[in-house]
């Protein structure tokens, strides 16, 4: 157990600084990992599982760009309300569906209001137009239904099925890294790490053209709050 002296207890507190003791390895399998995991955290509410995956790429060439769906296996432990843009003929397919609110006209009035109360929004190719009004506002809040994040599409009903089981987005920030959440610590380890395994087995199938030496150059995972496990490659 750490010293409430040591360094580490210093910087991070006494509760990190005992998780961080129980890591014992470098590097650790997939498997161990996810059973470690729940271990690590340092809160007392069910913490997310987050994955940090550091990509060997070139962030301003536009083929070495790594951007991907999955879903997950048994989703993320987390309620998504979604919005769907569509034509009025399709509002109740669209609810019907699992959408939480459904429209075009009346949505985009209240974002143009400043109401946005809603975490993922999907659109039939249509009505994209249409959106140019609230293009702005939604782009900066990572809104904006995009067809290669596969929000915009005209199968609405098998999207938004998916999104309420758990698809997520991965996508590359401007340091090359993909930060991405697997679920929730009372998953336990078997449905995390075939969650993990599912996410991590969509990132290699993206691989980009552009990237020609080494694709992923490390992969740590976390709880909210809490120190990181570093995966064997």
């Amino acid at each position: 157990m750490a010293s409430p002296k040591s360094p580490l207890a210093r910087h991070r507190g006494k509760k990190y600084a005992e998780k961080a003791a129980l890591l014992q390895k470098n590097r650790y399998p997939i498997a161990e990992a996810a059973a470690l995991l729940p271990q690590l955290s340092t809160t007392s509410f069910d913490a997310t599982a987050e994955v940090h995956i550091r990509i060997n790429a070139d962030t301003t060439q536009a083929d070495q760009l790594v951007r991907t769906t999955v879903a997950l296996p048994h989703g993320t432990g987390k309620s998504v309300r979604i919005a769907a843009f569509v034509p009025d003929d399709r509002v109740n397919e669209a609810k019907k569906a699992g959408a939480d609110l459904a429209g075009k006209e009346d949505l985009i009035a209240q974002i143009e209001k400043g109401t946005i109360d809603f975490d993922v929004a999907v659109a039939v190719p249509e009505v994209m137009k249409d959106l140019g009004k609230v293009a702005k506002t939604l782009g900066q809040k990572g809104l904006m239904p995009n067809p290669k994040a596969g929000t915009v599409t005209t199968n609405i009903t098998k999207t938004i099925g998916e999104l309420k089981k758990g698809r997520i987005e991965c996508k590359m920030d401007k340091q090359g890294i993909i930060h991405a959440t697997f679920g929730k610590l009372s998953f336990g380890p078997e449905k995390l790490k075939e969650n993990l395994e599912a996410l991590l087995a969509a990132i290699n199938e993206a691989r980009p053209s552009g990237i020609k030496t080494t694709y992923i150059l490390s992969v740590i995972i976390a709880p909210t709050m809490g120190p990181g496990i570093k995966l064997e490659l």
